[in-house]
């Protein structure tokens, strides 16, 4: 496995990221425990998850179950860098979402509880909070840093211009801010092209592409019955929307002689800006394919090839749109 710095941080992190959303409610406790040893194994260090992940189990469940994995000691703790996150609800009362000072502070010890351990390495915004100003947010931030709770922030689903925003007001303040987005990009979904990469690189933060595979239908769907959250009928309705050029990509992927789910991956990493997909396996064998597309490198004329089949925004703004 091959490791990189975590955005213009000193921090090396693997370049596949464990992504913990299915843990509990599709994946039970007992495999999820057998899916993070072997990631361990195969050298991943990099675990992602958010305090509101739990699905039907409720509200902090996965973070639980990682807890219950970690408590378990052989030096887990110390091998990895835990991510979570913080903005969603995690209750009925007014203050229970979002990045006041008020919820952070709270949401952060709820979350150390869960994951039985005294710090997070990685926390992150989840959502950008349009009320609370960030002279708030970057003060709760700091003084999670200073007691030792959290090391690193991030952010996910934010505009270019909200990173821009967020690190001007951390500069302010002598603050280091943000070392890496955590944004919706996969062959289907590439408007991060347009100003969030842009953003990314100019202000040096690691790029965390979410649902690299487009919730399935990268990973070699056509023709073939669709099974847990691809069942679901917005992804129905992609695979209705997409079907002519999912079979144009998986005749792509055959002539390579890959996976396509491995080819979607690859194409990712070949982003210098991206530091780490993160797959979402519910299988060992899922994680072990994954683990092959940090070892490829895809041709010149392949990538070309991806491109018109799945063609992005037409590069960055303005000059995607105008000169």
């Amino acid at each position: 496995m091959e490791y990189t710095h975590l955005g213009r941080s000193g921090l090396k992190v693997s370049r596949l990221c464990l992504g913990t959303m299915n843990f509990g409610p599709y994946v039970p406790e007992k495999e999820s425990f057998a899916i993070m040893d072997q990631a361990l194994e195969l050298g991943i260090n990099f675990f992602d998850t958010a305090n509101v992940y739990g699905g039907r189990l409720g509200t902090g469940a996965t973070e639980k179950i990682i807890g219950r994995w970690l408590a378990q000691g052989g030096g887990r703790r110390e091998r990895i860098v835990l991510a979570t996150k913080v903005f969603g609800s995690t209750g009925e009362g007014p203050n229970d979402q979002k990045l006041s000072a008020y919820h952070i502070k709270r949401a952060c010890e709820e979350s150390l509880r869960r994951l039985q351990t005294d710090h997070i390495d990685l926390y992150q915004m989840h959502h950008v909070d349009r009320e609370t100003p960030w002279e708030e947010i970057w003060q709760v931030m700091e003084q999670l840093y200073r007691e030792g709770k959290v090391l690193y922030f991030g952010s996910s689903n934010f505009a270019g211009w909200q990173i821009a925003r967020a690190q001007c007001e951390a500069g302010k303040r002598n603050f280091m801010g943000l070392v890496c987005e955590q944004s919706l990009y996969n062959l289907t979904a590439r408007t991060v092209e347009l100003e969030v990469i842009p953003a990314c690189r100019e202000f040096g933060l690691g790029l965390i592409p979410w649902s690299p595979l487009g919730g399935g239908l990268l990973g070699g769907v056509a023709g073939k019955n669709m099974s847990g959250r691809r069942k679901e009928v917005h992804v129905q309705d992609k695979l209705k929307k997409y079907r002519t050029q999912m079979e144009a990509y998986e005749n792509l992927c055959a002539e390579a002689g890959e996976k396509p789910a491995i080819v979607a991956l690859a194409w990712l990493l070949h982003n210098p800006v991206v530091t780490a997909p993160i797959v979402g396996p519910r299988t060992i064998g899922q994680l072990e394919d994954a683990r092959h597309a940090a070892e490829i490198q895809l041709s010149e004329e392949i990538l070309q090839k991806l491109d018109k089949i799945w063609p992005g925004p037409g590069g960055e703004a303005p000059e995607a749109y105008a000169w």
